[in-house]
């Protein structure tokens, strides 16, 4: 089993293991090992990996993605990260909430349905996607960081407003030091599915999405920034 950071060649492998071996689930763990990354799929139904292409590489595993003996199989004491995409919300949070409390892997997302429910669930630390137009790249997109995603561009091209992935040291640091580190505004923060307007000391939390204005050709040393470790004494 491949630790959860690996190099295979040059590129840094890291494990997933998915439950639900749906369409979005399929799709997700093809991404995935796209990209030169470990992948377990788990799924109570065997049939289901019928989904999954003959060249798949990674490992299937048959039983509850709830279950202890069941994660330890697919590999979740190496796992980065954990997408809980199965069709029930409730077997959904459960499985996302023992892969936190009980292995200890931080970087889970789990697919819930109602988004009244969702709200409840990134309360309790568990990020969720509960959008009527929900998409694999979205999950992908919480549980795989992708650096930078444009939002806004102003007709001159000079200014972008886009989502920055964040460093989890910045989390309970104030706003201000952020912008002090990378020269970027801090437009606003999605914080558990809503907008918030930020100021000079407003504090990150865990979870937060990000979104920034910078000069186009700040892009890449504001993204550095953001997703390096905050500098010692800042």
């Amino acid at each position: 089993m491949l630790r959860p950071w690996c190099l295979r060649g040059s590129l840094a492998v890291v494990h997933f293991v998915i439950m639900g071996c749906g369409r979005v689930g399929a799709m997700l763990a093809l991404s995935l090992e796209e990209r030169g990354h470990s992948v377990a799929v788990v799924d109570q139904n065997p049939e289901a990996f019928r989904r999954l292409p003959e060249e798949f590489e990674g490992n299937k595993v048959t039983g509850l993605g709830f279950d202890r003996d069941t994660l330890t199989t697919a590999g979740i004491d190496d796992a980065y990260g954990f997408a809980a995409v199965a069709d029930g919300d409730n077997s959904n949070v459960v499985a996302a909430r023992v892969v936190r409390e009980t292995f200890g892997v931080s970087n889970v997302v789990a697919r819930i349905y109602d988004p009244h429910r969702a709200e409840v669930y990134q309360r309790l630390g568990i990020p969720t996607v509960a959008t009527v137009r929900w998409t694999a790249d979205q999950v992908l997109r919480r549980l795989l960081p992708m650096g930078t995603t444009e939002e806004f561009r102003e007709p001159s091209g000079q200014v972008v407003m886009a989502q920055v992935d964040l460093d989890p040291g910045w989390v309970g640091l104030p706003v201000a030091r952020l912008e002090e580190a990378s020269g970027a505004r801090v437009a606003f923060v999605t914080r558990y599915g809503e907008a918030v307007m930020v100021t000079a000391s407003t504090v990150l939390q865990d979870a937060d999405v990000v979104h920034v204005l910078m000069r186009t050709d700040d892009a890449p040393a504001v993204e550095r920034a953001f997703t390096a470790h905050p500098p010692a004494g800042l």
